[in-house]
């Protein structure tokens, strides 16, 4: 979703996630080599549980927002209160966290309450993603929508993991007919104008 309008038209993606680990002596190094791509937006890394508290890890992190990258967090729910205070102690740096914070059966309300702590922070978006049969996870996405406002959501695709699960059109098509109560602007917001914006892909 995040690049599907630049492959439409020219075969590759419009913009890009880079990796880097922020806890390696060689992150100033790798984080400045990828700012030097214009088509690269932020850096994904899948902290270990405590790892966002860490000092260095941090400093690794403090390099961002200077470099015009944002922060792609992939981590279960049971780490978003780190992710909050990590959003709380950078404000210039945003997080979007991916695949809705990995909730879990028999979890959700303990998922939720997670959410709402990075939902808290204005520096904070969630993609809807990596959900499997969207049709199964109705209470996930409006929690999110509801938490985040269709301001700071957004639906992605985890392809081509997902296709696993389901096929790309019906997991967009279940998004589609979860939304149908939302108003034109919001959907819109959500499938498209949300991710043009945070990954500055009007300026692609």
């Amino acid at each position: 979703m995040n690049y599907i309008s630049g492959i439409i038209k020219t075969g590759f993606p419009t913009v890009a996630i880079a990796q880097a680990g922020l806890h390696r002596d060689d992150c100033t190094a790798v984080l400045e080599a990828h700012a030097r791509h214009a088509f690269v937006r932020g850096i994904r890394h899948k902290p270990k549980a405590g790892m966002m508290d860490d000092s260095t890890w941090r400093a690794g992190y403090a390099r961002l927002a200077p470099l015009g990258l944002h922060f792609e967090l992939q981590a279960p729910w049971q780490q978003l209160e780190e992710a909050a205070r990590l959003a709380h102690d950078f404000p210039e740096t945003t997080i979007v966290l991916n695949h809705t914070g990995l909730p879990s059966d028999g979890s959700l309300p303990a998922w939720r309450d997670a959410l709402r702590a990075s939902a808290a922070c204005p520096n904070t978006a969630v993609k809807i993603s990596g959900l499997g049969t969207v049709s199964a996870k109705r209470e996930v996405v409006l929690a999110a929508i509801e938490l985040f406002g269709a301001q700071r959501a957004m639906f992605a695709s985890n392809f081509p993991v997902d296709g696993l699960c389901a096929s790309f059109d019906s997991i967009y098509s279940g998004f589609d007919r979860i939304t149908q109560h939302l108003a034109a602007a919001e959907r819109r917001a959500l499938f498209h104008d949300n991710a043009v914006r945070i990954y500055r892909m009007e300026t692609a």
